[in-house]
């Protein structure tokens, strides 16, 4: 993995190229990118998909997904997370209305170098504003014309799932149990169990991971330690940390660390 510096606030830039396997996890950005080399399977909101070189991959913020190799080689792709609200602003016109909900895999050549156009301007340290706001825009444009989710493939969570992810948001780094979320959600511990896995996408604790995870990146940024990270985030020690962070991201937290104290350089 590569961490790019970037050149503009709020969109975060990486290139990968690996035959890690991960595991069902979200992202609070929109996540945008092209795929270079090989190919991937991955589940989403509307099944599994497959992605090979040339494809534009995106993933909507707090969707499930994961990702693997399509066959026995390594992949690669380019990837940016953009913060949600940097997304908004750019559909906030009378001719772009709705919230942005974008198809996982889509074969679009004009999109494709719209993301390989945005993704030179944000490499850049110090990128010509107008133009990568014109490319972004025109990225956001194109998806939300040709590539958007209908609002009827996307299920809606019941109240008893609503409340369990809220109280898993609130506080990732506290302990708790499953009869504890099914308590505070008025059903049974099998009835939470079966609805968040369908529902989400995966089970409580696997999601209660993958946001003690998110708050690990969180402090590692902020410049804490990796032992104070993991302990702030949830986890028993350094070592189940590190041992989840590999499993989710690839990569070991002390490297990933390492790359953004060189992209803060």
């Amino acid at each position: 993995m590569e961490q790019h510096r970037s050149g503009i606030a709020g969109v975060e830039a990486m290139t990968l190229f690996s035959d890690h396997s991960f595991p069902r996890h979200s992202h609070d950005q929109f996540a945008i990118g092209i795929m270079t080399n090989g190919g991937q399977r991955s589940w989403s909101v509307l099944g599994y998909v497959e992605s090979e070189a040339g494809d534009v991959i995106m993933a909507n913020p707090s969707e499930m997904h994961d990702g693997m190799p399509a066959g026995r080689e390594s992949r690669g792709w380019r990837i940016m997370y953009i913060e949600p609200a940097i997304v908004a602003r750019g559909l906030e016109s009378e001719e772009i209305r709705g919230e942005l909900v974008a198809r996982p895999v889509v074969r679009d050549p004009q999109l494709a170098r719209d993301v390989i156009r945005l993704f030179r301007h944000v490499e850049r340290p110090s990128p010509d504003s107008l133009a990568a706001e014109e490319t972004l825009l025109s990225c956001l444009m194109r998806v939300h014309q040709w590539h958007r989710v209908g609002g009827a493939s996307a299920m809606q969570p019941s109240p008893s799932v609503i409340r369990a992810v809220q109280r898993l948001d609130a506080a990732p780094e506290l302990p708790t149990s499953l009869a504890e979320l099914a308590a505070e959600s008025g059903v049974s511990r099998f009835q939470l169990l079966r609805g968040f896995a369908r529902e989400v996408g995966t089970t409580p604790h696997a999601y209660l991971v993958q946001r003690r995870l998110q708050l690990v990146r969180r402090h590692l940024v902020a410049g804490r330690s990796l032992a104070d990270a993991a302990l702030l985030a949830g986890f028993a020690d350094q070592s189940h940390m590190t041992r989840a962070f590999v499993r989710h991201f690839g990569i070991t937290p002390a490297r990933y660390r390492a790359a953004i104290s060189f992209k803060t350089q």
